[in-house]
């Protein structure tokens, strides 16, 4: 076994995103070795919603957003929350977040969101072989549901964005809704199946089977935190809460806690938390056979193999604020205006945390002016389902292979021009 104080590549994160980029990286020939004080899959990527929608392609700020994010702000129970202690902090966010719905910007995004999610569903096969991706994955569709009966001003935008792509979808009314998912109720007026979309039966479990191909590839996975990063004349120094050690190659995919690593190397990411709650339910009475997004509700309604996931809305309160449980059983109520009759015996709260960019586009490549460190984060919303192709490009960025798609818009180049 190598000596651990000088290994070849470091990913910083056991998520989804650090634990796929490793695998494919260990399977290219290289020697890896993850680094992460919680075991693999156990934040973000364990509470997440578990959508593989291959047919996202519409960033959060849209065209004339901004109009209703006072109306989200100042309603405690809305899809939108901020801790008013924290609005200092998030403020330059949030300003370049309504900055990002410009509409070529929103375009821009459009394009780099459809490339990275287009091909999901072949670079899981890639990962996990015919069987293993047959146990965890489903791609039977999935439906947004909409409350009002004409679409709203975002909803034809999303829409446009839907053409602009070819993206297959087909319009349900009520009564189609009523068919596929018995126990709907007339709230949900109308909806979209997205007919290529999926999702994952169970998202924890999903990356610690990736954890496992990455150690039986011959990958290292190590319980530590990692502290800080410096670079040296052949690589890095990575300082730990148990000790130090050396790399010639590092890749930060610590979801939100990466902005905190890059700070000190001159590199100030605009990388919000965007803090999600879910409701895991056992023994719900309603089972729905795909996943819906409640486009006016601000969340997910998912089946899995340990229950009904109910996963969404947005708090702006940083890393450190207190869980606000309240939010996490609100998901139950906005659940029920769907299904009035969603009934469980019990329930499970959790809280994640999003790594989120004001134009809902991932920082993936090279740090400028800092040879050998990458960074892999920023996917906010979507970051199972962009997973697999953000760890295709980082193994072809790293190994110097022909990109899988163009790495431009995902390039941190954009967040230091000027």
């Amino acid at each position: 076994m190598a000596n651990l104080s000088e290994a070849d590549i470091v990913v910083v994160g056991a998520g989804i995103i650090g634990l796929s980029a490793a695998l494919l990286l260990q399977r290219a020939g290289r020697s890896v070795t993850v680094v992460d004080p919680l075991p693999p899959g156990t934040a973000t990527s364990y509470g997440n919603a578990g959508l593989l929608s291959a047919g996202t392609n519409n960033p959060v700020a849209l065209p004339g957003f901004w109009r209703n994010v006072p109306g989200w702000l100042t309603n405690p129970e809305g899809p939108l929350a901020l801790r008013y202690r924290y609005l200092p902090t998030a403020a330059p966010w949030l300003a370049r977040w309504i900055l990002a719905s410009r509409t070529s910007t929103v375009h821009a995004a459009s394009d780099a969101l459809r490339a990275l999610h287009r091909d999901t569903m072949d670079g899981y096969r890639e990962m996990l072989g015919p069987a293993l991706f047959a146990e965890l994955i489903r791609t039977e569709g999935s439906v947004n549901v909409f409350y009002n009966g004409r679409p709203s001003r975002n909803e034809g935008f999303i829409r446009h964005l839907i053409d602009r792509h070819g993206i297959v979808v087909e319009n349900l009314d009520h009564a189609a809704l009523k068919e596929m998912f018995p126990g709907i109720g007339p709230i949900a007026q109308r909806g979209l199946y997205f007919p290529h979309n999926g999702w994952t039966v169970n998202p924890g479990r999903l990356t610690q089977v990736i954890s496992r191909l990455f150690i039986e590839a011959g990958g290292r996975v190590l319980a530590q935190k990692v502290l800080s990063v410096r670079p040296t004349e052949s690589g890095f120094e990575l300082f730990g809460n148990l000790g130090d050690w050396r790399a010639r190659t590092v890749i930060l995919a610590a979801g939100a806690w990466t902005g905190r690593l890059l700070h000190p190397l001159g590199m100030r990411l605009p990388l919000e938390t965007e803090r999600g709650y879910h409701l895991m339910l056992e023994g719900a009475n309603i089972e729905p056979r795909l996943p819906l997004l409640l486009r006016d509700g601000g969340m997910a309604i998912t089946p899995m193999e340990e229950g009904l996931r109910l996963a969404g809305t947005v708090e702006i309160a940083g890393l450190d604020a207190p869980p606000d449980e309240k939010r996490a059983r609100q998901l139950m109520d906005r659940a029920r205006l769907v299904f009035p009759g969603l009934q469980a015996i019990s329930y499970r709260k959790w809280l994640g945390f999003r790594p989120s960019l004001p134009d809902s586009v991932a920082a993936i490549g090279p740090v400028p002016r800092v040879p050998g460190l990458y960074v892999a984060t920023g996917h906010g919303h979507t970051g199972m389902v962009g997973a697999s192709t953000t760890a295709r490009l980082i193994r072809d960025l790293v190994t110097g292979t022909p990109p899988v798609i163009d790495p431009a818009p995902y390039s941190l180049v954009r967040f230091n021009r000027g």
